[in-house]
């Protein structure tokens, strides 16, 4: 799709919604449902969840996969063969999209007083229990 101006349009804003309807997703992408569906025979990264009642139920990453097969296709003018080719070359995680997710550990520093102070209190709880199970 592009504006008046001959400008690729920018994608649009994805609601902050754990799932989304083929309704919505077609909307949103500015294509009709029928183009999912073939989409999802095509593209085999594409595979929305169905309900209990058979409804497509796709998520966040399903409606941002949808949105670049749409810029490949439309705006690059890729066949699908060579945007599937594409996606699948595509690395899983591109460096930087987005900010790593923070393991627990990560939190506290060993080097804290905090996560030295728990350590010691958990290490004690872990020998008193040790003590009950051994002495029961």
């Amino acid at each position: 799709m592009e504006d008046l101006a001959g400008m690729p349009a920018a994608d649009p804003e994805i609601p902050n919604k754990l799932y989304f309807r083929i309704g919505e997703v077609a909307k949103l992408a500015g294509i009709k449902p029928y183009v999912l569906r073939f989409w999802e025979s095509e593209f085999h990264n594409l595979g929305p969840k169905k309900s209990g009642t058979g409804q497509r139920l796709y998520r966040r990453k399903d409606v941002e996969l949808v949105l670049e097969i749409k810029r490949l296709l439309y705006e690059k003018r890729f066949t699908i063969e060579g945007a599937r080719k594409m996606l699948e070359a595509k690395p899983k995680r591109e460096a930087g999209k987005r900010e790593p997710v923070k393991r627990q550990g990560d939190l506290f520093p060993n080097t804290s007083a905090l996560y030295q102070e728990v350590r010691r209190e958990l290490t004690e709880i872990l020998d008193l229990l040790k003590e009950r199970a051994g002495g029961g």
